[in-house]
């Protein structure tokens, strides 16, 4: 039996999501034919608003609703450190941590089998911010590189370190987060004791 095509349309945006198979989207394209027509008219409404007034921040790249972010805009952070993760999903598990620096979210990792290299993701904003801080008010004093241990992982940080030693020697410190995170373990699914352990126990990075 086929679905309706109105059914079908639903099924098939579903299971162009990630982790959605085919039987999980028609589940989903039932469940929301049932429900009534006020709850799926404010699921639509808020699927509109994600595409309408979500934007990225220009300073540090995380996803909020305006051209500068709550977290940059905030007097009471810590601007002498700025933390490097990789996506913002990072950043909201970093930040359920307790910590109360500053972010730069790269949206993504340097991976050269899939074709994404420094200029795929946002590594030259970062130098380029760090030069500002480091030359302005801010006083920036730390990077803590944040990005996942997974090969990717090691090899963006490892770039981003090197970078930032040609421009700045050794006058901006840079720390690996490591207590706690397993090799391989993605920082999104960490849990917030153990990322809290991470970030109190950064070493240097060399």
């Amino acid at each position: 039996m086929n679905l309706p095509k109105s059914m079908q349309n639903v099924a098939d945006a579903f299971s162009s999501l990630p982790g959605i198979g085919p039987k999980s989207a028609n589940r989903l394209a039932f469940y929301l034919l049932r429900i009534p027509k006020d709850d799926v008219l404010r699921f639509s409404e808020a699927l509109k608003d994600l595409k309408e007034k979500t934007q990225i921040c220009q300073k540090c790249f995380n996803v909020g609703e305006s051209e500068i972010c709550n977290i940059c805009e905030s007097d009471s952070r810590d601007k002498s450190t700025i933390c490097v993760v990789e996506t913002p999903l990072d950043l909201i598990a970093v930040e359920n941590s307790g910590f109360k620096g500053t972010y730069h979210v790269l949206h993504g990792v340097i991976n050269p089998m899939a074709g994404i290299g420094p200029d795929e993701i946002f590594i030259a904003q970062l130098l380029r911010r760090v030069k500002n801080n480091f030359d302005g008010e801010e006083g920036l004093k730390e990077i803590i590189l944040a990005t996942s241990t997974s090969l990717e992982g090691e090899s963006t940080a490892m770039y981003i370190s090197k970078e930032v030693k040609n421009l700045f020697d050794d006058k901006v410190k840079i720390t690996r987060i490591g207590k706690g995170l397993p090799i391989g373990a993605d920082i999104e699914y960490t849990d917030e004791r153990t990322l809290n352990d991470a970030m109190s126990g950064r070493v240097t990075y060399s």
